[in-house]
């Protein structure tokens, strides 16, 4: 790849970074924080886009950008309102902004030309109010025209310029411009600059065309012109350099304070700038003598010269209230980060979990050994293992990423999906910075969508049915995440109908799904929309109906170690709950032995371990164990039984019962022979080498380079519930 297009990647990298913060802000504009902050930050977002675009020649991208732009300029300036109307249209404008970046980037064929043209109309309109922009004339092959000379001069524009106190306030700021050609190749203006620069105070311009060649000598890639501002305001010069943002590589700028008079120079005082008779020497020790005899308990702020140096242009900071240059805290820098291969991050990760795998292996052998546990070989183990976790937390947490990626992609689906079933939808999102491994956060996207879409196709009713219903006509639906017993776990809910238990059973049966007089619990007829081929849509759309969609969600999830279950309370509502592990490279355990096999139970679902007592442990129905735990009961579930490592129940005295928390908040105890002691195991999945066990969410290799299973709290306690054993079998 050549540099061009190693500038064009980050560049498309930079867009998606910039149209996710493009959507955020106008979801914050559509809950109502119209604030001059948020849209500027639209503004910022839209205006980079384009700048960008126009660098690598984008025309239908820049031409787009440059409409939304202006919209969002005249909102800015206060000069349209903020309205619901004007919102949903950027926002629809948003989504095609992000079209023709895709298309640009050659993951689309196409944008949609009518769409894209109807929305430059429909923001043309509320511009322009009605009236119809004016006209710009098409570029011709032949200009058909005789060169002649003429002269560029252009009269000195002058505002009249108010009175200013030099005592009370600076007297203002003057501003040399000279663009250098890739500004304006990067879609930026000269005017709309000095028209910013026109809304901070009276201005007065001078256009510089001395250095303009003749005109068969003229480059049109090259800038010619440059400008000369005085900027009669009392802003600081943080407000000035915001309005060259965007530009100030693009460009020689200098900003230096007008003196109050032509006979006099200023020491700004944290009081205000006092006037002092200009010189050709300046003597500082005559006039630090001045300075502090007047006000002695007021540090020197600045000193300016007869002839100020120019200022070298830096990034402008965000403007901020005066305030005491002794008194303001120094600013933290920003934080510096790269961008690096996520290929290099695996391959980091994987030779992190051999770290892990040798670690154990080695404290391993030392015991074996029969080293003293204060010799120095196993000292120096104790310390290369406290290491190693370092490690290990330190390389997870950079493929930490927070599920915002994928919960800003739902808004655009959300209005699409509204749009064509022509229900009024809210989408409301939780937990956003919730972080997460990075390969678990990019399978998270298609079961979301298939949930998202199908909660509002089936979940919610129309508008209709909802106010005959006693509802709002607006539907509301929820995308939540959040960090529990050690897992992640993602709720999709709607305030909608609920599942009829009765229709989905009555599909079920006419499609052979279930048996006819098939006793099914609740629960259990929910779960029926994850079989294949099932569908309550009367018709296929192209959102549902082909019996394609939950049943590729639960194999997607599963696939990730998780797990998904429902809760419906007809007539109020749906919520399907995602649960899955926080990373797919290492888990911290808990090692136990279950009929003379060695497996892992997740440290973040044990609550505590016990010895089982004869006087805790009852039988419910006179079969069912369960054991007093802390004032209450729980069920006991033999884990060597669940799995099929023997068929004879043990004596739960003789064992250790390990008290652990489902995701629901539900308790159980695990009855395991033995506990070896807590380790962390790199996590290697068992269904892409053997095959999905109900009871395992995976394997992992031990320090003696046998494999042992890592047990699924949730799916043993459901097994345990259910009557019916893992299929697993031993290998011989």
């Amino acid at each position: 790849m050549d540099a061009f297009e190693a500038i064009k990647v980050t560049f498309f990298q930079e867009c998606d970074e910039l149209l996710a913060e493009l959507e955020s802000k106008l979801m914050l504009l559509e809950q109502g924080q119209t604030d001059l902050e948020t849209i500027n930050a639209v503004f910022r977002a839209v205006h980079s886009v384009k700048g960008g675009a126009g660098a690598f020649g984008l025309e239908a991208l820049v031409r787009f950008a440059h409409v939304f732009e202006t919209l969002m300029d005249e909102l800015r300036a206060g000069r349209k309102p903020c309205d619901p109307v004007t919102i949903k249209t950027l926002l629809r404008a948003s989504d095609v902004l992000a079209d023709h970046v895709q298309a640009a980037q050659g993951l689309v064929p196409e944008v949609d030309e009518a769409r894209s043209a109807g929305l430059v109309a429909e923001m043309e309109l509320l511009t322009h109010g009605g009236e119809a922009p004016a006209p710009v004339a098409e570029e011709e092959d032949d200009f058909g025209f005789t060169p002649m000379a003429f002269d560029m001069a252009l009269d000195e524009v002058s505002v009249p310029v108010p009175a200013v106190d030099p005592v009370a306030a600076p007297a203002g700021w003057r501003i040399e411009l000279k663009p250098h050609g890739r500004m304006y190749a990067s879609a930026n203006e000269t005017g709309l600059l000095l028209r910013e620069l026109g809304r901070l105070g009276p201005t007065t311009v001078v256009l510089d065309d001395s250095q303009l060649p003749a005109l068969d000598e003229l480059a049109v890639e090259e800038n010619w012109l440059s400008w000369t501002v005085e900027l009669h305001a009392a802003v600081d010069e943080a407000a000035v350099r915001e309005v060259f943002d965007f530009v100030e590589a693009d460009c020689d700028l200098t900003i230096t304070p007008l003196g109050a008079s032509a006979e006099a120079d200023f020491v700004f005082l944290d009081d205000g700038p006092a006037v002092l008779p200009a010189s050709d020497e300046l003597d500082i020790a005559a006039l630090l003598a001045r300075v502090q005899s007047e006000a002695p308990s007021e540090p020197l702020a600045s000193l300016s010269a007869p002839e100020p140096a120019p200022v070298v242009a830096a990034p402008a900071p965000t403007p901020t209230p005066a305030a005491p240059a002794a008194a303001s805290a120094p600013v933290a820098p920003a934080p510096v980060t790269i961008r690096v291969d996520l290929d290099r991050v695996d391959r980091l990760i994987n030779a992190v979990g051999e770290l892990v795998i040798q670690q154990a292996m080695l404290s391993q052998r030392v015991l074996e050994s029969g080293l003293a546990r204060s010799s120095g070989i196993a000292l120096g183990l104790e310390d290369l293992e406290l290491l190693t976790r370092e490690i290990q937390d330190s390389v997870m947490a950079i493929r930490a990423q927070p599920v915002k990626s994928v919960f800003q992609r739902m808004p655009r689906l959300v209005r699409e999906v509204a749009d064509m079933t022509h229900k009024q939808v809210r989408l409301v999102t939780a937990g956003e910075d919730t972080e997460v491994d990075k390969t678990v956060v990019e399978r998270l996207a298609e079961p979301i969508t298939h949930m998202l879409r199908n909660a509002i196709d089936h979940g919610l009713e129309t508008p209709a049915e909802r106010i005959a219903s006693g509802k709002p006509a607006e539907g509301v639906v929820h995308l939540a995440a959040l960090h529990r017993s050690g897992r992640i776990v993602i709720e999709i809910s709607d305030d909608g109908r609920g599942i009829n238990r009765e229709r989905v059973r009555k599909i079920a049966v006419d499609k052979d799904l279930i048996a006819a007089d098939a006793v099914l619990s609740d629960e259990q007829v929910d779960n029926l929309i994850f079989l294949p081929g099932f569908s309550t849509a009367d018709a296929v759309s192209d959102i549902s109906g082909r019996g394609v969609g939950m049943d590729v969600v639960k194999r997607s999830i599963h696939a990730l170690g998780g797990r998904i279950s429902i809760s419906s309370v007809p007539g109020k509502g749906s919520t399907f709950t995602l649960s899955l592990p926080l990373t797919l490279a290492v888990l911290d355990g808990m090692v136990t032995t279950a009929a003379e096999q060695t497996l892992i139970a997740p440290l973040p679902a044990i609550v505590e371990s016990l010895t089982p007592q004869a006087a805790d442990l009852h039988h419910v129905g006179g079969l069912d164990p369960v054991i007093r735990f802390r004032d209450t009961y729980v069920p006991v579930v033999d884990v060597a039984m669940v799995m099929g490592f023997r068929d004879v129940p043990m004596d739960p005295t003789q064992g250790i019962a390990v008290i652990v928390e489902t995701e629901s908040g539900q308790r159980a105890a695990l009855l395991l022979d033995a506990i070896q002691g807590q380790r962390q195991v790199v996590i290697k999945s068992l269904e892409t080498n053997y095959q999905q066990v109900e009871g395992v969410a995976a394997a992992t290799i031990l320090g003696d380079g046998r494999v042992a299973l890592i047990l699924d709290v949730d799916s043993l306690v459901a097994i345990r519930r259910s009557g019916v054993r893992s299929d697993f079998k031993l290998a011989s």
